[in-house]
């Protein structure tokens, strides 16, 4: 896995967090999985550890499943190896349609919407929270679809299923990092929230201006040339890792 692959997908995780079935609901989340109300989550004190180990257990929970699904498709990347010039093509167009969507060019109603399940109660548990994690990927994925779905398709480029498994890694962590943030200082998460608000539609045409360049980077064969000198400004420990 390489540099900018990665940094893409960790970012696109980050901008899927500001997605409108992610953001305007982490305090409901924060709350269903950890079984108290949202002004006992603000006050924090004894109940913080219990906030912080039920979140762990639900990013968990939809980590999961995101890597399931960059696994996947990675291995219909894999199968269809013969044919690699044609799925990079392919997912460069796929990616650059999902680039200007995001940008507001043009609109598809389907991907505004997002499932939803009415869970009365959570599983018992640390063990539930992964549960509801797995459940809540699902929900999502209507709504943060043209994200995810750009990252799938860069993963379906591969051939390697832990390239997909990485890839996917990173765009979990990207989406976990700020949900555990706000686990940690709901008080602050409220005022950056607010404080953001007016930008997201600038925040979501960057995103689509990113996956814009991805795409043309595929679409060019370029990536791979991209990829290779930006290794070279990585330290050697990292290659190694990656």
């Amino acid at each position: 896995m390489t540099d900018i692959n990665l940094f893409v997908a960790f970012t696109a995780g980050g901008l899927s967090f500001l997605s409108p079935c992610v953001l305007p609901l982490i305090p409901s989340y924060l709350s269903f999985v950890s079984g108290m109300s949202l002004q006992e989550i603000r006050e924090g004190g004894s109940g913080g550890a219990r906030v912080m180990g039920n979140a762990l257990a639900f990013v968990c929970g939809f980590s999961l499943a995101f890597v399931a699904l960059g696994a996947s498709a990675s291995f219909l990347g894999s199968l269809l190896i013969a044919y690699q010039d044609v799925v990079r093509w392919l997912g460069g167009l796929f990616i650059l349609l999902v680039g200007l969507y995001l940008t507001g060019l043009f609109k598809v109603v389907a991907l505004d919407r997002y499932a939803q399940f009415n869970l009365r109660s959570k599983p018992a548990g640390y063990l539930g929270s992964v549960l509801v994690g797995l459940t809540f990927a699902v929900a999502w994925i209507p709504c943060v679809g043209p994200i995810l779905g750009a990252i799938l398709t860069l993963a379906g480029t591969t051939s390697e299923i832990q390239r997909g498994v990485v890839l996917l890694s990173a765009y979990a962590a990207g989406l976990a990092l700020p949900f555990l943030l706000s686990a940690l200082a709901m008080n602050q998460f409220f005022r950056v929230s607010r404080a953001i608000g007016s930008w997201l539609p600038a925040i979501h045409v960057a995103a689509g201006l990113l996956l814009v360049a991805v795409g043309i980077l595929l679409l060019t064969d370029t990536m791979t040339a991209l990829n290779a000198y930006a290794l070279r400004f990585t330290p050697i420990w990292l290659v190694e890792r990656l």
